[in-house]
């Protein structure tokens, strides 16, 4: 834990954009705030099923407001975010449980690369409108996130291991007992309570709760030069 005692835990899964929003966010304040950021990759479709929650893409309104949405935000929080060209394709009927149980391996085995693997799953289905299921993609996402051909060959071999199935499901049943119903979801932890943010357009509220400063989704922009 960072020495202010500050803890804040980002429950995500790469097939949620907004997801990615919360996580380059959080990364760019972890050393603004000085706080310990725990990344805690997720299975968003077994939270909506936990939570009786449906996709809002699935509601066409939703639907056609989230690609205006995504495309503002991307601007906003300089996040290369891109609407996949087969949007239910892509995001709906694939899903993401295989990349998710990958990630969880890499959890388990290497935490180092956990941020640089997920991000490069952002980056393959949210950026560049590539696959995120096969395990060449997920060979090819680890590679390009730093990650040793040797060790992510390792790492495939996992996502069929029952540590990692179980890892990956207790972890979102965490989120789930924080009262989540989708993803993002940020748990803040001060003075050993726990406050739980859905979304990606919660920061001012983090921060007030921190008693931090919020200086914007770019932090370097704005924050006083010391």
């Amino acid at each position: 834990m960072a020495a202010s005692g500050k803890l804040l835990e980002l429950f995500y899964d790469v097939v949620s954009p907004y997801s990615w929003l919360a996580f380059e966010v959080l990364c760019r304040y972890r050393n603004v705030w000085n706080v310990d950021l725990r990344l805690r990759p997720g299975f968003l479709g077994g939270l909506m099923n936990l939570s009786g929650n449906r996709p809002p893409a699935m509601v066409p309104l939703k639907g056609l407001y989230m690609v205006k949405d995504i495309d503002r935000l991307a601007q906003y929080c300089n996040v290369p975010l891109r609407q996949p060209s087969d949007f239910f394709g892509s995001v709906i009927e694939k899903g993401s449980l295989q990349a998710m149980r990958f990630v969880t391996a890499v959890e388990m085995k290497h935490p180092e690369f956990v941020e640089s693997v997920s991000r490069e799953l952002w980056m393959r289905i949210w950026s560049r409108d590539e696959d995120i299921t096969q395990p060449e993609s997920l060979l090819a996402a680890a590679s390009k996130a730093g990650v040793q051909p040797q060790h992510a060959k390792e790492l495939l071999g996992m996502i069929s291991n029952p540590d990692v199935k179980n890892r990956l499901k207790q972890t979102t049943d965490e989120a789930a007992k924080h009262g989540a119903f989708g993803m993002p979801v940020i748990v803040v932890h001060v003075d050993g309570v726990p406050h739980m943010f859905f979304g990606s357009d919660r920061f001012e509220l983090i921060a007030y709760l921190l008693r931090e400063k919020w200086f914007g989704p770019v932090p370097s922009r704005n924050a006083p030069k010391l």
